[in-house]
């Protein structure tokens, strides 16, 4: 952990929220409406996460828009980009409340426009309206941990969100195959707006005591930024950084010279954009803030790009149902839950660090054997205990790095800083996604023509040149570790 700084004072003290006894948890009777609330709200946007693929196809084939498949989830990943940044400074200068309720408001309005959808452009303008309320939110949640709660408590909160994903990621998919099944695919996004209106209930009174208003500097009670005007800059760079990830992955839809222009142009608009909106120095792993940055685009780039081609190499290559192949990752929920949950121990605290580390080297481990299961020999269930490793580090590393930027943030600056590391994560999943991508059909990677009976052959060679690079991309990861702390 980073050496104490004269200004990382806990951002509690820095805003209106009178101390609490030492002795209360997140579930204490100050803390527990507050912590029911934004936890239940994670779970709700991990549920549709989790839930949404298993609809997807066939809203597709429904609405006759299997050609813009790909732009369904594009399309809420480039607005959550543009909201990462609005919801950040939004919250800076006038609390995190306005945007976390914008945000919720949006996403639930993104739902119900994808759910009566009768066209598939209007489906994706749903899913667009949803990245914007998905970006908001995030942002909104990480100020609400940074205002609301002492230093002490930040880490079991975050071990909170990590446990919510826990059931989604394993009933997610399940019962939104039986709703699908049995109501429809629009029900699967028509569900969940009702949903949302508890948890609003509960957060909403112990936000507006909590986390309203501008944040006071804790010297004087003045506000910081209180009232001033948004950075155009700033907006302008979020714009920029939204078009350009749009138009690489439009260019990483297929391998044609036509495709070169628009991921030209994408990188001419994505590269400016990244530079001004990340902290100076997280390309060349600049110690402290910086570093904490670059490791959570690392850890999360690396680690979810070859996840998503290992259901399809146990599919092709080893004849596993999809049912079966997804569940050989199931376990890794409970994995990462546990490994967040260790993190938050105020014993392992002085060691924060070293369990990154290490953190790191067991998902280059587990991304590292997934490809083992190429050879016969190779018992299939070999990649689901690596891979339960796997999200063990990611447990370990994911959290951590919340906890530490909240911890190197300045109060005034926790929205910026917490849009910064959410732009990391998604943005090296779009880039080390399409890297993969390229490298995977370049070398005969087959296609999944349909997803529960036909299947085309792919190049065992194509699966390896996936994950041998993103286990390299973790072991990057494992060096960035070493210098999160500040001299």
């Amino acid at each position: 952990m980073a050496a104490p700084n004269p200004r990382d004072t806990d951002v509690a003290d820095a805003s209106t929220v009178p101390p609490r006894p030492d002795g209360e948890g997140v579930l204490s009777r100050s803390y527990r409406a507050l912590s029911v609330g934004i936890v239940s709200v994670v779970l709700l946007i991990a549920f549709e996460a989790t839930a949404v693929g298993t609809a997807m196809p066939v809203a597709a084939r429904e609405l006759d828009g299997v050609p813009l498949y790909a732009f369904a989830f594009s399309g809420y990943f480039t607005t959550s980009l543009f909201a990462m940044v609005l919801a950040g400074q939004w919250s800076d200068r006038r609390g995190p409340l306005g945007p976390l309720t914008t945000g919720i408001g949006a996403f639930a309005a993104g739902l119900l426009l994808s759910g009566t959808a009768g066209a598939m452009w209007l489906f994706i303008l749903g899913r667009a309206v949803q990245g914007l309320g998905g970006g908001m939110v995030i942002v909104a949640l990480y100020v609400v941990v940074g205002r609301a709660y002492p230093e002490r408590l930040r880490p079991a909160i975050m071990a909170a969100f990590a446990a919510s994903w826990v059931v989604p990621s394993v009933v997610g998919p399940l019962a939104a195959g039986a709703v699908t099944e049995q109501l429809g695919w629009r029900w699967v996004f028509l569900g969940i707006p009702v949903l949302v209106l508890l948890p609003l209930a509960l957060a909403l009174p112990q936000l507006r005591t909590r986390a309203t208003g501008p944040v006071a500097d804790g010297k004087d009670g003045k506000d910081c930024k209180g009232g001033g005007s948004f950075d155009r800059r700033r907006i302008r760079l979020a714009l920029g950084i939204s078009f350009g990830a749009g138009l690489l992955q439009y260019a990483a839809q297929d391998l044609r010279w036509l495709s070169v222009l628009p991921g030209v142009a994408g990188a001419a608009l994505l590269v400016p954009a990244v530079l001004g909106l990340l902290p100076r120095g997280t390309w060349r792993a600049a110690r402290g803030l910086p570093s904490v940055v670059l490791l959570r685009g690392v850890s999360a780039g690396s680690f979810i790009a070859a996840e998503s081609f290992v259901p399809l190499m146990l599919v092709t290559q080893r004849g596993l149902s999809p049912t079966l192949a997804g569940f050989s990752l199931a376990a890794g929920g409970a994995t990462w839950a546990l490994g967040s949950w260790a993190q938050s121990r105020p014993r392992l605290e002085p060691y924060r660090q070293r369990l990154m580390t290490l953190g790191m080297l067991l998902v280059a481990a587990a991304i590292a054997t997934a490809p083992s299961v190429l050879l016969d020999a190779v018992p299939v269930w070999i990649v689901a205990v690596a891979w339960a490793f796997g999200c063990l580090g990611m447990g370990l590393v994911i959290s951590s790095t919340s906890v530490l930027l909240l911890h190197l943030s300045a109060p005034d600056q926790a929205g910026s800083n917490s849009a910064a590391l959410q732009i990391s994560d998604g943005l090296s999943n779009v880039l080390l996604l399409a890297a993969g991508g390229a490298a995977f059909a370049a070398l005969g990677g087959g296609a999944v023509t349909h997803p529960t009976t036909e299947t085309t052959a792919s190049h065992p060679a194509a699966f390896t040149a996936v994950f041998l690079p993103m286990a390299g991309v973790a072991l990057v990861g494992a060096w960035v570790t070493t210098r999160l702390r500040e001299r």
